[in-house]
């Protein structure tokens, strides 16, 4: 029995969010929290959270400093978290290739 296609679609990235997150996080290899709550346009809470989820699953990074009083929060991938967005991308190229051919890839 082979490889079931959903399996290279990691659900720690699969969600909007993360997807997002981790998106931004390749194409500028790092970002501060703030900008990523612009560019996704999300409440802080909620970003927050989702940033948890990516750390503790070690895809990203996460730095806390202070910048005079007001405190700065930097996120990059690791190399574990650019191993798995690439492994997700191919899943989905994947997926996307058998609903266009209409036959699974072998």
């Amino acid at each position: 029995m082979g490889e079931n296609i959903l399996d290279a679609i990691d659900e720690t990235i699969h969600a909007k969010v993360r997807l997002g997150i981790m998106s931004l996080l390749t194409v500028h290899g790092e970002c501060e929290f703030v900008f990523l709550r612009k560019e996704l346009q999300l409440t802080e809470g909620n970003l927050g959270n989702h940033i948890r989820v990516l750390e503790e699953a070690g895809y990203i990074d996460v730095t806390k400093t202070f910048v005079g009083k007001r405190p700065k929060t930097t996120c990059k991938p690791t190399a574990l978290g650019m191993e798995m967005f690439q492994q997700y991308l191919e899943g989905l190229e994947k997926i996307i290739r058998m609903a266009q051919t209409g036959k699974p890839e072998m």
